[in-house]
């Protein structure tokens, strides 16, 4: 992974009011499934409360991490091979002012190598979060199943608990900046959903059918699911993977944890034909989540990577 020593070219964008329409799962609510549903309906995004995920583990977690973000920039340059990055984004040159860890099912094969940079519970705490939001996840998905009314109710959670499942984690860190500058630019994730976690920091944009770009109002106790691109497949266009961005208004840091739940790489995906109703024609032609992948990343964030998987209409 390339480490950029180049500035970041300075991009102001208008600032937006907080959005308090951003619905709320009370996964404790036996009505849940049917507010998970609506929300990826409309929204694409929802904030769930009421789950297990332990907190104090999350801080901690949060809290390491930060301290490895504050190091001298000489020292966070050496561990590229364990996922650091510094304000190139993707492969297709795109930046942003921030600078992160991702994470793959691998990284920490290697990590025993870099307890010099990292401190020596670093991993462990990984390990743990990693496990808490994936079960998380399954959790959601699950609900989502049963909301929607397919069966089996493991046909969504099956694909991130997979032991082959293509998940990522990843840590972003965005300095403090008194100026409205792009953190990370507008993009959909490919996966099927992603796990968001933040401090009280603002900077979570998404843009609502209208095309209007709102705030997400920061909760440091509480997590935010979004819909990625493989799951609005999945659905054949019902849930729709909501298009999103961060940027740099507040003169506190932002840190935010993502997992990014995907499916094995030779998984195919395509609409459920137990969600299709009688007549229902696929909007979408089926595909493996590798031929994704390589869509996705040899693309700028900005393109409609689901466009290229679509059916020309008759």
């Amino acid at each position: 992974m390339v480490v950029s020593s180049q500035p970041v070219e300075h991009i102001k964008l208008p600032t937006t009011g907080n959005f308090a329409q951003i619905p709320v799962v009370d996964l404790s609510n036996p009505s849940a499934k049917t507010h998970i549903v609506n929300a990826c309906q409309e929204f694409g995004i929802f904030k769930v409360i009421n789950h297990e995920v332990p907190m104090e583990m999350v801080t901690t977690l949060e809290s390491q991490a930060l301290s490895f973000f504050n190091l001298p920039q000489c020292h966070k340059n050496k561990a590229a091979p364990f996922g650091y990055g510094n304000k190139n984004i993707g492969q297709r040159g795109d930046t942003g002012w921030v600078e992160y860890l991702l994470l793959g099912t691998n990284t920490e094969l290697i990590s025993q190598n870099s307890f010099n940079i990292f401190p020596p519970d670093f991993w462990l705490l990984v390990r743990k979060y990693r496990a808490a939001v994936k079960e998380l996840a399954c959790e959601v998905l699950e609900r989502m199943a049963d909301g929607l009314n397919i069966e089996p109710k493991s046909v969504l959670s099956r694909l991130v608990s997979a032991e082959k499942s293509d998940s990522y984690f990843r840590i972003n860190h965005y300095p403090v900046s008194d100026k409205n500058e792009l953190g990370f630019g507008e993009h959909t994730d490919p996966q099927i959903i992603s796990v968001i976690r933040s401090n009280n920091s603002s900077g979570l944009e998404i843009a609502l059918k209208d095309g209007t770009w709102v705030q997400v109002p920061p909760d440091p106790n509480s997590f935010f699911i979004t819909v990625d691109d493989c799951l609005q497949v999945m659905t054949n266009g019902r849930f729709r993977s909501v298009k999103h961005r961060v940027i740099t208004e507040s003169l506190k840091e932002r840190i935010s944890m993502i997992h990014f739940g995907g499916p094995p790489s030779t998984e195919k995906i395509a609409p459920l034909t137990s969600l299709m109703e009688e007549g229902e024609e696929s909007l979408y032609r089926e595909f493996t989540w590798d031929d994704y992948k390589k869509a996705a990343f040899n693309t700028k964030l900005a393109c409609n990577r689901i466009s290229f998987f679509e059916k020309c209409p008759n």
